[in-house]
């Protein structure tokens, strides 16, 4: 339901006030920046209201410059691995979560269709769900905004989530949220004025040695270290990885300067 101006408004006591239903109470979830011109009321599939609110905002403060950079390497037994060599553990929300999921949608199986009782299996089923992708989101934000504010520029490898979701590890990749973790480092430094680039996803980050360049033959997953054949260096899979999307973020930023 979406009203303009003469169909709500904000109580001095923090309710919503929506035209033929009343005042209803709400639970904010930050200070609205100045009177909204219209508001959207959506009811989710596990039952939540929500209102959204179209504001004149001004323009977000730039975040002081750093010269810290950092590329970042997504993976499934950890979530992200950074090129200064931090790892981030993968949460794993979905997998965590199934089996209470797995319970409910079995009682939910054995409920009679049109019954109230489908229905409220139903609803219990779309609430553990809403559950994972909560928190999910939660630690989207949490990271990509702790990683913005650290650095000055954030350089990430191109996947194609779409083509790894076709594959034996589609549950994995599809819980780990990559595509949603990336769009929101990419709007938080165009909002605080860092630099977010991507690497190509046809490069041989794996195979890509970090100190010397030469790239080696193919690695398969098992293989977690490795030794170049150039210059001897043993290279951590994962932290390689995320220094060679740095290098090639930052030759592609050179690149588009005219460097």
């Amino acid at each position: 339901m979406r009203l303009t101006r003469n169909g709500f408004s904000i109580r001095p006591n923090g309710r919503l006030y929506v035209a033929k239903v009343g005042e209803i109470p709400v639970r904010w979830s930050r200070e609205l920046p100045s009177d909204p011109s219209s508001v959207t009321i959506v009811k989710d599939a596990a039952g939540r209201y929500f209102a959204s609110f179209v504001v004149r905002t001004h323009p977000t403060a730039v975040l002081p410059e750093t010269t810290s950079e950092i590329g970042i390497d997504l993976g499934l037994t950890h979530f992200a691995i950074l090129s200064d060599g931090r790892k981030v553990s993968s949460p794993k929300f979905l997998r965590r979560a199934e089996r209470k999921l797995r319970k409910a949608q079995q009682a939910l199986s054995r409920k009679a269709k049109g019954s109230n009782n489908r229905k409220r299996a139903v609803a219990k089923v779309a609430r553990l769900h809403a559950r994972v992708a909560d928190a999910r989101r939660d630690h989207h934000h949490k990271l990509s905004t702790t990683l913005i504010r650290e650095n000055q520029a954030v350089y990430v490898e191109d996947l194609s989530v779409k083509g790894l979701a076709r594959t034996r590890l589609a549950k994995s990749v599809l819980d780990a949220g990559w595509a949603r973790f990336t769009a929101m480092l990419e709007y938080k430094a165009a909002r605080y004025g860092r630099t977010f680039g991507k690497a190509d996803r046809w490069l041989p980050s794996t195979r890509t040695c970090s100190v010397c360049f030469v790239v080696g033959g193919p690695k398969p997953l098992d293989v977690r270290e490795w030794t170049c054949d150039g210059c001897q260096t043993t290279h951590d899979r994962d932290v390689n990885a995320a220094r060679i999307v740095l290098a090639a973020g930052r030759a592609d930023k050179r690149n588009a300067c005219g460097g």
